[in-house]
């Protein structure tokens, strides 16, 4: 039985949780995915998950752009199998040079990260740095991926435990209010003066076996040719 889920949004200066834009259950391939890696990787469904087994780095997009406001959930485990580290995530993400199509001809995105430094997004990397740090940027389209000390986390309790299902919701308001949220915890809780409002949602990660299951967007599909923001 088909676990796609399309439903419409309704969207009264907030969100309704109880009705699910798109519900996911990686039953059907990867016909709403785009996959991005670099040589040595697999990105595949298998029983209700998306198993991302990465070597040189990795995104797994959304098909279809978001519009704010959004919140997107799922459960997200890296296991013991391979390197703990790298649950990462963009979102709202846009390419200044094609604004109204990430995937439109000529982008140089390949998987590895610095191929993604000119993208205008929210990102946060959750236990990257072989699982020393986990940090939040907006990057600005131009390059620029600033850091803000309240944004750069090491301690214990923000790093990753192999195996263990985090249950990982990101959102932008309609007033610009920006969260990463792990197992009912904020994160990351920041007020953009100049939010993000529309854009692509991926998965990312290096080196790493990421599985993924319960995909949820509660929002809106963004209108076809938009411009990014």
């Amino acid at each position: 039985m088909k676990k796609w889920l399309l439903l419409p949004g309704l969207l009264l200066g907030g969100l309704r949780a109880e009705t699910p834009l798109l519900q996911e259950g990686f039953t059907q391939g990867l016909g709403q995915w785009v996959v991005e890696q670099q040589p040595g990787g697999t990105v595949t469904t298998d029983g209700g998950r998306l198993v991302i087994a990465d070597k040189g780095g990795c995104t797994v997009w959304l098909r279809q752009p978001l519009a704010a406001p959004v919140r997107i959930a799922y459960t997200a485990r890296v296991t013991s199998g391979g390197r703990v580290s790298d649950l990462n995530c963009f979102w709202m993400a846009t390419d200044p040079a094609r604004p109204d199509d990430l995937f439109a001809a000529g982008h140089r995105r390949d998987g590895k990260f610095a191929s993604y430094d000119s993208l205008r997004t929210y990102y946060v990397g959750y236990g990257g740095n072989t699982n020393s740090t986990t940090r939040f940027r907006r990057y600005d389209g131009a390059g620029n991926r600033p850091l803000l000390p309240e944004h750069d986390r090491s301690t214990p309790e923000f790093l990753l435990k192999a195996d263990h299902d985090y249950r990982i919701e990101v959102s932008v308001s309609a007033d610009g209010r920006v969260r990463f949220v792990r197992d009912g915890v904020a994160v990351f809780d920041w007020q953009d003066p100049e939010p993000l409002r529309r854009g692509w949602f991926g998965f990312r990660t290096v080196d790493s076996r990421i599985e993924i299951s319960d995909f949820q967007v509660h929002g809106a599909w963004a209108p076809a040719a938009t411009a990014g923001r």
